[in-house]
């Protein structure tokens, strides 16, 4: 994780951290992963399974007692986690209490807002596949009048932008349509509008333009603002010059420029 504090006993066998694919080998570690991961803080860390590994690897069996108390008790994630901060010295009080407010917001949200700022945490990460699947968790049992369309469209729009970061644009476009659908923004029209050409030929990609019912002035200045996107002199010139591989290439260069103008 890039730092290296041994103020407690080094784990033989490291905790695994499913969230993050990670394994962690201290208490100074699981702090530093618990404080910068608000949003993963979940049961799949808070378990049977660290409190276990607390005992045996780190030998701290008083804190393995307070901890596995407050799994009994059920009394939320800030009981549970605060004991390891206060065990390792890891925060201040100052930084301690800030953390704690932080946790007991987010407690607070629906599981619905709790799955998406996960998802949305690790689409910052790009852990894309990982996003996707807390986004797709969402919309198996989504609710509209729960949260109401402009959550969802959110979601979908979030969702698009994460399968654009795995390239597979053509299911991100549908995403993006989606979310469209919900609530009509400019914005989200025109990532849906920029995707159609990484996968479809140009006879389709007009036929989708026209499909569209949106403002044709809109779609316009949609199209003007991609084109400017790809007016740089010097990538006017590889194109020219351009032989197959390297329009492969530039082809590449291009879903990645788009890959980075979609983030949620």
């Amino acid at each position: 994780m890039g730092y290296d504090l041994c103020l407690v006993k080094q784990a033989e066998k490291p905790y695994f951290i499913e969230n993050i694919r990670t394994g962690i080998y201290s208490l100074e570690e699981l702090c530093f992963y618990l404080y910068n991961n608000i949003c993963l803080i979940d049961e799949s860390i808070l378990n049977e399974g660290l409190c276990d590994w607390i005992r045996d690897e780190l030998g701290l069996t008083r804190l393995y007692r307070q901890l596995y108390e407050q799994l009994e008790k059920k009394d939320g994630a800030a009981f549970f986690v605060l004991p390891i901060f206060r065990e390792a010295g890891y925060l201040s009080h100052a930084k301690l209490r800030e953390f704690q407010e932080r946790l007991a917001k987010l407690e607070v949200q629906s599981d619905d807002m709790k799955q998406k700022l996960r998802g949305d945490y690790l689409f910052r990460e790009r852990m894309y596949a990982r996003a996707i699947a807390e986004y797709r968790g969402i919309l198996r049992h989504r609710n509209p009048g729960k949260l109401g369309a402009q959550f969802y469209a959110a979601v979908l729009n979030n969702l698009g932008a994460a399968y654009a970061g795995l390239f597979q644009f053509e299911t991100a476009a549908e995403c993006f349509y989606e979310s469209y659908e919900l609530i009509k923004t400019k914005e989200t029209l025109r990532k849906y509008i920029s995707a159609l050409p990484l996968f479809l030929d140009e006879a389709e990609y007009r036929k989708r333009l026209e499909k569209l019912k949106a403002d044709p002035e809109l779609i316009q200045s949609i199209l003007e603002y991609n084109a400017k996107l790809c007016e740089s002199p010097e990538l006017a010139e590889r194109l020219e010059h351009a032989g197959e591989t390297d329009a492969e290439q530039l082809f590449d260069e291009l879903k990645e420029q788009y890959r980075r103008s979609v983030k949620n």
